[in-house]
């Protein structure tokens, strides 16, 4: 037998249920791209933890993605792999994992995500000194910037080219700082170097407005999208659930309805990778047709919904939109 493609692989076996909602969706997003229109991602969970900058850092590269909104933790996991991977360790069987060998990997510094741990002492704190020289540096200049801005600065800066332990090329981070790729973080709060910002505020040693926030990054997308939806709209590939996907989606009902922009276009594309139990009045659950009615989506956008693992089914796609 012929040695085949990922792109021909799928095509001749994914032909029924969620792995041909699958190859449907890769198709749209590849349709979608050829028609000129521009497409944002947005990313949840953990999925820089589950090394989704091996195929995602490509993307970047090609142009197939134009704008990001993701969780403080994917901003700031990605360069954790970076700087750390030999010293991530696995746990296979997490299943198992009694609450006091729980606690023996916390206070071994190693914090789980699933089957994967992520260590504190090499991953954070290799960040953090670097990062507080950053933050520091811009408000002793009466600056102001995103989260995302302050991590192109550090990714810019080569200072932590002394600990990559994995080939660059693997990280989406680098690839977006490369391309200054628009980045919006809703809740950056909730992360690590939220919390650690957080507590250098606490301490006195920053000031809070240094970071621009939540609303500043609505506003800025806002902007972002009267830029560049033109009459077309913009296409929105969602991995997962949760904020990285509700805050975006939200711009353009808040253009249409709240700005009385009636000629806003609305998101020309959507898909959503989900496992999420659609019902219970779960908003990460919701079919498309629902965002109908909320002014997100046009009755005639093509939309995809595939309940399966993020962690499987994001690849495949990005694999046959690269071509691969």
């Amino acid at each position: 037998m012929a040695h085949q493609s990922i792109s021909e692989f799928i095509e001749n076996h994914f032909l029924h249920f969620n792995s041909a909602a699958l190859v449907d969706a890769a198709k749209g997003y590849k349709k979608h791209l050829s028609e000129d229109k521009k497409m944002l991602v947005s990313l949840a969970g953990a999925m820089s933890t589950g090394e989704l900058g091996k195929s995602f850092a490509e993307m970047i590269r090609q142009d197939k993605v134009h704008i990001i909104s993701c969780t403080g933790a994917n901003l700031e996991e990605d360069l954790m792999n970076l700087v750390a991977h030999s010293h991530y360790k696995r746990v296979p069987n997490y299943r198992d994992l009694t609450p006091q060998e729980e606690w023996d990997l916390l206070e071994k510094g190693l914090n789980r995500v699933t089957d994967t741990c992520i260590p504190e002492e090499e991953a954070f704190r290799r960040l953090q000194s670097h990062i507080f020289d950053i933050w520091k540096e811009a408000e002793d200049k009466g600056e102001r910037y995103f989260p995302h801005e302050f991590m192109y600065k550090l990714i810019n800066s080569g200072v932590l080219e002394q600990y990559y332990e994995i080939d660059p090329k693997n990280s989406w981070m680098v690839a977006a700082a490369k391309k200054n790729l628009p980045i919006v973080v809703p809740g950056w709060e909730d992360s690590t170097m939220g919390n650690i910002f957080a507590s250098y505020c606490l301490k006195g040693e920053l000031k809070a407005s240094t970071m621009k926030s939540g609303i500043e990054y609505m506003t800025f997308l806002a902007d972002w999208y009267t830029d560049n939806a033109e009459d077309k709209g913009i296409g929105f590939f969602q991995i997962g659930g949760g904020i990285a996907g509700d805050f975006p989606i939200c711009v353009v009902p808040m253009l249409y309805q709240d700005m009385e922009r009636t000629d806003t276009p609305f998101w020309s594309y959507f898909c959503q990778i989900s496992d999420s139990t659609t019902s219970y009045g779960s908003y990460s659950g919701a079919v498309p047709n629902e965002k109908i009615t909320w002014g997100k989506l046009d009755i005639n956008t093509p939309k995809f919904i595939v309940e399966s693992d993020a962690t499987i089914v994001a690849p495949l796609i990005f694999a046959y939109v690269l071509g691969w």
